[in-house]
């Protein structure tokens, strides 16, 4: 894992990071279902990875660091679905 250092990002922790390689079609939303459950939270792949900030879906054999979240709050305004 990248970084062991804890990082606090908003209302989740940030412990460290996990390398993936994608494969082809992946996409930043589906990246973040995967790995949280939850797509809102794409957003903390694309800051762990600037240098495809722009990239929609990925070909095949790209390394990204996934960050490993800790502390996943959710507010409890959120629709009974979506907690």
């Amino acid at each position: 894992m990248k970084g062991e250092a804890a990082i606090n990002i908003g209302q989740v922790l940030v412990k460290g990071y996990q390398e993936y390689v994608t494969q082809e079609g992946d996409a930043y939303d589906a990246l973040a279902i995967d790995f949280y459950e939850d797509e809102i939270l794409a957003s903390h792949i694309i800051q762990a990875n600037p240098q495809y900030m722009e990239t929609l879906i990925f070909e095949a054999g790209i390394k990204l660091w996934i960050p490993v979240l800790e502390n996943m709050e959710r507010p409890a305004t959120l629709p009974p679905w979506r907690r």
